[in-house]
């Protein structure tokens, strides 16, 4: 399967969501996705993106799904590939990568 480019983005917020009290903060949880993605599949190209569901950027796109975690009371961090939420609040790794093998990635070998 040829591999398609993926941009992973973390929709979060600096205080922790209420119902995420003993999670990492919505931030390391964008560094430690970071880490583990391109430990997992190295020299493959990802895009990451972190968004402060409270001070998005001007992408309208993202503005519109941040708007979208606010008023549906989403877990966050909200983690999404290619606009499709894989995860809210904790994210198990594994379903991550189950995804990103879905687009071509191929895990280093272990």
């Amino acid at each position: 399967m040829k591999q398609k480019d993926v941009e992973i983005i973390i929709y979060g917020a600096e205080q922790i969501c209420a119902s995420c009290v003993n999670l990492p903060s919505s931030k390391e949880t964008y560094e430690w996705i970071e880490a583990a993605v391109t430990r997992k599949f190295p020299n493959q190209p990802f895009e990451f993106t972190y968004v402060d569901i409270f001070q998005p950027p001007e992408e309208k796109e993202k503005q519109q799904f941040a708007q979208k975690v606010i008023d549906e009371d989403l877990f966050y961090p909200v983690i999404t590939i290619n606009n499709k939420i894989i995860g809210e609040g904790s994210l198990r790794l594994k379903t991550l990568y189950t995804e990103l093998e879905q687009y071509g990635y191929k895990p280093a070998e272990q």
